[in-house]
């Protein structure tokens, strides 16, 4: 399976376990969660000694076709700037799970639901460095609101329901505005040999404008 795939699989799978894992077995739960960190960020290491930095083109590449009649494919792929980031991410994983070991037990819903939703969003994480379609891109990045938004609400401190709200709004209303522009760049890139979402063939458009 391609490396960037499974590492964006590791973390779902890892919060079916700990949804498996019964409410009061909170130190499985949480080892469960930090051993799944763990794993990916074993995975993030081995991708960034297996990285061609020689290879200016986009690595670990995957594409799949997801809505063909838009030209929307499910496309991953790295360079060395998305990598570093990815690595990055994969790596303060581990460091969240364990900052959350206690603090965890205080919110709002039990330590289960905190851990599953720090997986989720690790996996929304990746996808967003990891996304060579555009689109795909953007559903990485609007469904990443979903865990961040219970987090805030659910684990935050003070008045942690208006601060959720407040994010969720401001974040919704800037990823309109994101939506709009790729809708854009969509629409622009049939003026250029066929409309498309992938940023390589759009990275090529700003020689033709």
């Amino acid at each position: 399976m391609n490396a960037l795939t499974s590492m964006m699989l590791l973390p779902l799978l890892g919060s079916l376990l700990v949804a498996v894992i019964p409410s009061d077995q909170v130190l499985r739960i949480k080892q469960a969660a930090l051993g799944t960190t763990v794993l990916v960020a074993i995975s993030g290491v081995m991708a960034w000694f297996k990285f061609d930095s020689e290879n200016t083109s986009f690595q670990f590449v995957q594409i799949a076709q997801w809505i063909p009649s838009f030209g929307i494919n499910y496309a991953v792929g790295v360079d060395g700037l998305a990598l570093v980031l990815i690595l990055m991410s994969v790596l303060l994983a581990p460091i969240v799970v364990l900052a959350g070991w206690n603090e965890s037990e205080g919110g709002r819903w039990s330590a289960k639901v905190f851990y599953i939703l720090i997986l989720v969003l690790e996996t929304m994480m990746i996808g967003v460095f990891a996304a060579t379609d555009v689109f795909l891109f953007y559903v990485f990045f609007e469904a990443m609101l979903i865990p961040v938004y219970f987090l805030i609400g659910g684990y935050g401190s003070g008045e942690r329901a208006a601060a959720a709200v407040k994010f969720l709004l401001y974040s919704l209303f800037g990823g309109l505005l994101m939506l709009a522009s790729i809708i854009g760049l969509y629409v622009i890139s049939g003026t250029h040999g066929g409309h498309t979402f992938d940023i390589g063939q759009l990275s090529e458009m700003h020689k033709y404008m």
